[in-house]
């Protein structure tokens, strides 16, 4: 089984074949669909062209079902949304809402892995007793 992707409130299923399927919005642009790789640390991205944004700019992601604004509780440049994994076991996955920022944050109570040449930048915003 490949890991599933879920909305944190609705919990629906937000992974159709090899992309996470979110609902976009940025101030420049129309609302628009983003299709994200499933796997953390691959930071492939597609959109219509139409939906047009810069290096920097923040991108608002809400679930496509409910339409659940996904913005994280931990950082205003951060969203998240839940992994299940091949064993059932659940994950927050946070990832940076700036457009070329590479940020993922895989975490389960305090356990943390951590993807992206940007990721050690938001780490003081979790309560971890661990060191990174």
């Amino acid at each position: 089984m490949e890991n599933d992707y879920k909305c944190p409130k609705c919990h629906g299923n937000i992974r159709i074949g090899e992309s996470i399927i979110l609902s976009a919005h940025h101030k420049k642009s129309q609302n628009g669909l983003v299709l994200l790789h499933p796997e953390p640390g691959n930071y492939d991205v597609i959109t219509h062209p139409g939906f047009k944004y810069e290096t920097g700019d923040i991108i608002d992601f809400y679930c496509p079902i409910c339409h659940h604004n996904l913005d994280s509780d931990k950082h205003l440049n951060l969203a998240m949304i839940v992994m299940t994994d091949d064993k059932g076991q659940d994950f927050d996955i946070y990832f940076s809402k700036v457009a070329g920022e590479q940020s993922t944050l895989k975490m389960i109570g305090e356990h943390m892995e951590i993807y992206g040449d940007h990721s050690k930048g938001y780490l003081d915003f979790f309560n971890l007793s661990q060191n990174f």
